[in-house]
């Protein structure tokens, strides 16, 4: 007996429920298939139910006692096919725009790992020299690339390296003009804000799942894809606050002198700015690292790969070191950046 049958019956619902056997309409939830397993009927109720125990009258117990009601599984098969129902004309739309994104991550690794390392290390040192001109980070780089390199972790470290390094591009390629846009219009932020906090809500693992259906995990922009989606967030959201944070006598000194709109953006917005776009870049670089590890799933290469061989095998010293390493490349390119955004603030000073 369904627990609802007599509200069903008070809200004149019987003739629209049907007269179909409670419990039909398909194939049995587990709870209705332990209730049969432990003697009870194919609705899983018990007619004495105390009142203490009243269930939740959530879809799946009421269409025990209306079949017209769908169940959560209904629900969740109606996603489903809705989703593959606009799959090709999803991907008819995305493959070229996205075809980009899988020829640079292609090339950046080829380059990346064709590189010698008595050429790549160098060129790093002296990268990190330019941006940060910090002693302190210059040694840290140099020590944790060598140490990855004789732990023989310089190739996975390598390819993590050359993903981010692609991935932050399109990042902020991307998401510096959104941002500025977003800061131009306050009907386009209102637009943006819940997108933004979805995006940085939703758990890794779900953001690869339309994609495993949209793309072949052999191809990289499956997973680059799945990077730039998760850590675009913080450079939209902090090159907006950085515009709106510009003082507003300034611009008014900026229309006094005349400067049209591209004029005050370029010359005066985007430099007084530049400190919070720089500390968002610094934010995305961080969760595309994060997110680096989790694509290794879709075949994503790296360092992450090694963590995920560690789970699936049970090695421990595998799983760990390479999650070390992960740490060190996460510090380093943290120190880095920061040092970079260092000599920015003390040159606006």
């Amino acid at each position: 007996m369904a627990f609802y049958d007599g509200l069903i019956e008070t809200l004149g619902l019987t003739d629209w429920c049907g007269e179909a056997d409670a419990g039909g309409g398909g194939p049995l939830t587990m709870a209705e298939l332990l209730a049969r397993a432990n003697g009870g009927g194919a609705d899983g109720e018990d007619p004495a139910t105390p009142l203490m125990d009243t269930p939740f009258p959530s879809l799946d117990t009421l269409h025990q006692s209306c079949e017209a009601i769908p169940r959560t599984r209904d629900v969740t098969e109606m996603v489903e096919q809705g989703f593959l129902g606009i799959k090709d004309g999803l991907r008819l739309v995305l493959d070229p725009l996205t075809e980009p994104l899988g020829w640079l991550l292609d090339a950046s690794l080829s380059g990346f790992e064709a590189t010698p390392w008595f050429i790549m290390i160098p060129l790093l040192m002296a990268l990190t020299w330019f941006a940060a001109r910090s002693v302190s980070v210059l040694a840290l780089v140099t020590f944790s690339f060598l140490f990855m390199a004789m732990i023989n972790h310089y190739d996975e470290a390598i390819q993590t390296l050359s993903i981010i390094f692609v991935c932050t591009i399109f990042c902020v390629v991307l998401g510096v003009p959104i941002g500025i846009a977003m800061s131009k219009s306050n009907t386009l932020q209102r637009i943006s804000i819940p997108i933004l906090d979805m995006l940085q809500t939703l758990p890794t693992f779900v953001y690869l799942i339309p994609l495993i259906f949209l793309f072949s995990v052999t191809e990289s922009k499956l997973y680059g894809i799945a990077i730039i989606l998760y850590a675009i967030v913080p450079v939209i959201r902090l090159t907006d606050l950085g515009i709106r944070l510009v003082d507003k006598d300034v611009i008014e000194a900026a229309d006094a002198f005349g400067m049209s709109n591209w004029q005050k953006l370029t010359g005066v917005q985007i430099p007084l700015a530049l400190p919070n776009i720089m500390a968002g870049i610094n934010q995305t670089i961080m969760m595309s690292l994060a997110m680096v590890v989790i694509a290794s799933l879709v075949s994503a290469p790296g360092l992450g790969r090694l963590v995920l061989r560690g789970i699936n095998n049970l090695e421990l010293g595998v799983g760990l070191v390479a999650g070390f390493c992960i740490v060190l490349l996460a510090v380093l390119l943290d120190r880095a950046t920061k040092a970079a955004l260092g000599r920015i603030n003390s040159s606006e000073q």
